[in-house]
Order: structure tokens, then sequence, then C-alpha cells
């Protein structure tokens, strides 16, 4: 059976140049029915206006995957690694024993649009590294494309955790199935667009999580960008 989160449950927070919308317990937004599902800790829904952005600020221990909605984020780490990720493209940081890094707007005049994933690592007291990965490629068009492991499995990357995330681009009036194993957890949000899934009708910004029930049929309405977390 899923579990249903609309998205104006959420918490919220607006700083002028950042409005954003908290799945989970987050900043100085608190409840205690959502603190994470499993391994997964974080996923805001960032919105940074203009030549705006987060400054310089540490992280440890916390897989990190920044997913761009639209517009361009422009990423620098204390790992020396640099870089411009726009839609289509997805970032992900390994803290581990500990990085400073700031992400910008990238752009003078568009606002970026931007989910931020945190998932606890296994294990602790790693060293920390990078990878991004760009996925909007027609790989992931009405099927769901593996875009990070705990274990190696194509061009996927490698995150410290065991569990999988999907990213699904599914056109108005198409239907997916991920057949997922019976017996782990399932947590699917909407990014964009309208859909069912097995039934439930769901737009941009709900979420909904599962454990042991397997696979997942997603039916878009419009066209919609689907993410699908297979958690051990």
């Amino acid at each position: 059976m899923w579990n249903i989160l609309r998205a104006d449950t959420r918490g919220r927070g607006d700083y002028g140049w950042l409005k954003t919308r908290y799945t989970f317990s987050f900043a100085d937004w608190y409840s205690p029915s959502r603190l994470g599902f499993g391994p997964l800790r974080v996923i805001n829904d960032d919105v940074v206006a203009p030549n705006m952005g987060f400054g310089q600020h540490p992280h440890q221990d916390m897989e990190i995957i920044s997913y761009v909605i639209s517009g361009a984020l422009e990423h620098r780490d204390s790992m020396g690694y640099g870089s411009v990720i726009r839609h289509g493209e997805v970032q992900y940081m390994s803290a581990g024993t500990g990085v400073l890094h700031s992400e910008y707007n990238a752009s003078d005049s568009e606002p970026v649009h931007l989910l931020q994933i945190w998932i606890q690592p296994a294990v602790r007291g790693q060293k920390p590294r990078y990878g991004q990965l760009k996925w909007d490629d027609g790989s992931a068009d009405n099927r769901f494309r593996l875009v990070a492991s705990g274990q190696p499995e194509g061009d996927a990357m490698v995150i410290r955790q065991d569990a999988r995330l999907y990213i699904g681009r599914i056109r108005g009036g198409a239907e997916v199935v991920y057949p997922g194993p019976v017996g782990r957890s399932t947590f699917v949000h909407v990014a964009t667009g309208a859909v069912t899934l097995d039934g439930f009708a769901l737009t941009a910004g709900d979420s909904a999580s599962s454990t042991g029930l397997g696979h997942v049929t997603v039916a878009a309405k419009t066209d919609a960008q689907v993410l699908v977390f297979d958690l051990g």
C-alpha cells in the first residue's frame, strides 16, 4: 500500500532569493512524522533567484544529489571540482570526512529550479568524491533510467548506500512499470507533471512511499518527470 505525501503538506521556506519546500523535516521546519524514509533524509524543492545561491558551506557524511529541473546551477567545492549543471543532468557529491561547496544560479535573468536530495551513507568517514551524469539523452524516455546505485551498474554514479535512484521522463498517455524486487522500500517523487501511481493521482511535488510492495506502475496524464528510489 502507498503512503501519499501531498505537495501542500510540505514545509515551506521563503528567504527572498530562495523559495523552498521540504518533503522531510529540515532547517526550522520539523514534523515528527517526516524524519525521512529509510536512508533517504532530504528532498528539498528549491527555486533560486538569478545571480544568487548558497555560499561556501560544509557537509560531512552525507550522499548529496542535485537534480536540476530547469535553469543552470554553478557548483564549486574544496575537492577542486567546478561545473555548471543544467536540466537533464544529475550531480553527486559524497561529503565523507568533510567537504566545502557552494551552489549558485548561473543565470543573470532566469531562476534555477532543483531538487536537493540527501541520503545517509552506509559507512561514515570515507574520502569525499564527486560525480556528474547526463540522463536526458533519450535513455529515460518512457522508461526509468538508473542514475545512481550502491553498486557499479552501467554508467550510473556509484553512491555509498544500498539504494538506487531512477529518473523517468514519461510522455502524456504513456505507462511505465518499474519491476522493483519485493521486500525493498520504494519512494516515488513527482518532479513535474501529473501521473497516476498504481491508481493514485499525483502532481508535481507529491510523493509516495511503500515498504515491500515491489513493482511500480506510473501512467502519465501529462508529460512528467518522476524519480523512483529503490531502498534496501
